[in-house]
Formats: C-alpha cells, sequence, structure tokens
C-alpha cells in the first residue's frame, strides 16, 4: 500500500489527476508525455571503458541519433507515424497520428577517450563504448620494494 499525501483544499482535481495522468501498464507517463518513453539503461564500467546499453526495441539504426557535445552523450530517437482508413461506402473516416521520441542525456567524465566512442545496435539494444583514456585505465597491481 502506498501513501500520497494530498492538498485537502484541492482533493477532487488531485484524484482526477491521477486517473488521467496513470499509465494502467505500470509505466510512469502521463498525459503530458503521451509518445515519451524514457528506454532502460543499463552503463557498465570495465577497466578500459564504459558501455552503455540501451532498450530500443523496434527501432533501426537510422532512427537513432547519438550527438557529443561539451563531454554530455545524447542518445535520441524520433518516430511519426501516420495512418488512414476508410470503408468501402465511405460512411467514416478515420485518420491516426502517433509520435514516439526519446532523449537521453549523460555527462561523460574527463577520463574517457571522446575520439574513440564507437556503437551498434543489434536486436534492439544500442551498445555504446565509451573508452577511457589511457591515463584513466586501472594500472596493474605491483609489488613495492620497501628499503
Amino acid at each position: 500500500m502506498n501513501l500520497i499525501k494530498r492538498n485537502e483544499d484541492q482533493w477532487l482535481p488531485s484524484v482526477f489527476d491521477d486517473l488521467f495522468k496513470n499509465d494502467w501498464l505500470g509505466g510512469t507517463s502521463n498525459v503530458g508525455n503521451i509518445g515519451t518513453r524514457i528506454p532502460a539503461v543499463n552503463i557498465q564500467e570495465t577497466e578500459d571503458k564504459f558501455v552503455v546499453a540501451v532498450a530500443a526495441p523496434g527501432k533501426t539504426k537510422e532512427q537513432l541519433n547519438i550527438e557529443l557535445e561539451n563531454n554530455v552523450l545524447t542518445i535520441s530517437s524520433e518516430e511519426k507515424e501516420e495512418r488512414e482508413s476508410t470503408d468501402a461506402n465511405e460512411r467514416f473516416t478515420r485518420k491516426e497520428f502517433s509520435y514516439n521520441n526519446f532523449r537521453r542525456d549523460f555527462s561523460l567524465p574527463e577520463t574517457v577517450d571522446n575520439e574513440k566512442i564507437s556503437a551498434k545496435y543489434k536486436d534492439g539494444v544500442l551498445e555504446i563504448e565509451v573508452p577511457k583514456k589511457e591515463e584513466a585505465k586501472l594500472q596493474a597491481k605491483r609489488m613495492i620494494e620497501i628499503n
């Protein structure tokens, strides 16, 4: 059970806001964000790189954009679709359109090598490799002699 604090003076609009802003399929979208889905992202750090994996099923690599500006990595996509259907007797016409887009921004540390960033898209997952600069890589453990 979740407790929700409400403003006692405006309880009725709040109830209606919750009703219409709730994504009943378990998401967090609301009426103002219809068509916007924030994809899940996994970030993994290894000794020599970061790997950013973005879940983007149903997209093509042409629909995905990756930009780097001022050490900010931006991953985005925009998709527009329009459909029109008419019955045989011309009694009704229905035209539907949808927009599906997202944008994720990641601030990169100064330790990454911006010139060597690469990306690949396979099976609905966009994988971006962000290599570290040589001086930022973990050095092998060594023993220091005591004099």
